[in-house]
């Protein structure tokens, strides 16, 4: 059941089996104005992102009926703009790489403070696109073509399925064609300027990113795909397509 407070247009689905985390998480966020879901266990909070509008869930890896991690996949396969935090005791940096390539967007290690929680849930959300925007003014390189406006990516013919950060990360690199963009400039405007994460986010991303284009490009006639350029030290480059003789 949906707890609501002023500002019922965020509404959290918390997935969380301990009492003590979940009193205190669900409290928090409804003395700042949002609209809390609790929910103990992975099949339920699966069936409560089915069954209601959902901007953000706050998931567990530790649930008692299934790994947290098969949840976010789940997630991310059915919504694929819903803000996934995952809420971890798991520190370990193969569990945290784990849940980023599942889907999830951000995480943190348990404990953690409510003010770290509520400064992340206004980092991301503040890079949440309006409603229905116009389509605008195409950026192409080779065959890719992003639509900034409509939030929209095209590889030749095909349309091209992002996620929120992986659109984003490409439309920063897309209007900077050739140019080195540092680590910190991309957090920066991919996150927040004021970012509290790892940066490690940051190259999940991208390799997810690589992935997806790679995938298209790979299933279809053969296009002129950029390359996404990992700078060592510094950041990533996009660059144009090499000609078909490679030179």
């Amino acid at each position: 059941m949906w707890t609501t407070g002023a500002r019922d247009e965020v509404s959290v689905l918390l997935i969380e089996d301990d009492e003590v985390i979940g009193r205190h998480v669900e409290a928090g966020l409804r003395s700042h104005g949002y609209a809390v879901a609790w929910i103990r266990t992975g099949g339920s909070g699966l069936a409560e992102a089915d069954r209601s509008p959902v901007d953000v869930v706050l998931l567990d890896l530790g649930l008692p009926d299934t790994d947290g991690i098969d949840v976010a996949r789940q997630l991310r396969n059915a919504h694929p703009d819903v803000l996934i935090l995952i809420l971890t005791a798991r520190s370990e940096e193969i569990d945290v790489i784990a849940g980023l390539d599942a889907g999830a967007d951000d995480y943190l290690v348990k404990p953690f403070s409510l003010t770290v929680l509520l400064a992340r849930l206004r980092a991301h959300l503040r890079r949440r696109p309006a409603a229905a925007p116009e389509p605008g003014e195409l950026v192409r390189i080779g065959d890719l073509a992003v639509d900034i406006a409509a939030r929209r990516c095209r590889l030749g013919d095909r349309e091209v399925e992002l996620r929120p950060k992986e659109f984003e990360l490409l439309a920063v690199l897309i209007q900077r064609p050739g140019e080195a963009v540092s680590r910190e400039a991309l957090m920066a405007e991919v996150w927040d300027e004021n970012w509290f994460g790892p940066t490690k986010t940051l190259d999940v991303t991208m390799s997810s990113l690589r992935r997806r284009l790679q995938a298209v490009a790979e299933a279809h006639v053969p296009v002129a795909l950029p390359a996404l350029t990992t700078l060592r030290g510094h950041g990533y480059r996009l660059d144009p397509p090499k000609p078909p003789d490679g030179g």
